[in-house]
């Protein structure tokens, strides 16, 4: 099953967990949106600038590759999305946005999203 999927953190970097996991996610057949603030293209997508604030509509997982630090001044745009879930990958724990999301009703998950494909747990 398709599951539309905002990477945030989205990266054209090969090195980085993000690209990997837009390409994974791709690959597992699922639609992505990658937003970041560095330009490019990634999964043959092109990077959107998180900036902007970009509308995207039905959103089933936001999938975060933006470290805690850098979160606070993007809740207001994840939680907007209205996904139905958040998933914190490794080095993204944030109990202050998790507590958010649960509290309008959204599923957050402390996992990676790369094991998660491969043990078909996504």
């Amino acid at each position: 099953m398709n599951k539309k999927t905002v990477v945030i953190g989205a990266s054209n970097n090969p090195s980085r967990y993000a690209y990997i996991a837009a390409n994974m996610l791709t690959d597992y057949g699922h639609e992505i949106v990658p937003l970041g603030i560095k330009k490019g293209e990634v999964a043959g997508e092109t990077i959107q600038d998180l900036r902007g604030h970009p509308k995207v509509e039905e959103v089933d997982t936001v999938t975060l590759y933006l470290g805690p630090q850098n979160q606070p001044e993007w809740y207001d745009y994840i939680l907007g999305l209205n996904p139905k879930r958040i998933i914190f990958n490794p080095g993204t724990e944030n109990t202050e946005l998790d507590k958010k999301a649960r509290s309008k009703g959204i599923e957050t998950v402390y996992g990676c999203t790369l094991v998660m494909l491969r043990s078909n747990t996504y």
